[in-house]
């Protein structure tokens, strides 16, 4: 492992949730290595977000909770350019390792990573109040 991937890991920390001998590939993949990462990245996040609603102009504190979810819900699945800023973000922290079982399973991890950071940012509306 080369010092980039030892950093990586040690600077990730712990895996978040449970890992056992019946959790598929995707599943240990999704607690070791990207619960961490969006863990350790949800400041960015946030602001990004924050960004994002900036830039597009969206009224946000005046809208209902029903509206203000569904805002974060089109933007990481409908805006393109901001999904490929999110997933950037996080794929930029992976291992080569991690990286080869990303580019193998492209898809799945990305339906997964997608899903956890939307609700991620679901979780913590409160802080898009300006």
């Amino acid at each position: 492992m080369n010092t980039r991937d030892t950093f990586l890991s040690q600077f990730r920390g712990q895996t978040i949730g449970s890992v056992t001998a019946q959790s598929t590939t995707e599943e240990s993949f999704q607690n070791e290595v990207l619960r961490p990462i969006l863990k350790l990245q949800n400041d960015l996040f946030v602001a990004s977000f924050i960004n994002y609603i900036e830039n597009n102009k969206v009224d946000f504190s005046s809208k209902t909770l029903e509206a203000k979810l569904a805002v974060i819900d089109n933007g990481i699945q409908k805006d393109v350019k901001f999904r490929n800023t999110m997933r950037g973000i996080v794929v930029g922290l992976f291992t080569t390792a991690e990286y080869d079982f990303y580019a193998k399973n492209t898809s799945d991890v990305n339906k997964r990573m997608m899903n956890m950071l939307t609700e991620r940012l679901k979780s913590q509306i409160q802080l898009f109040e300006k």
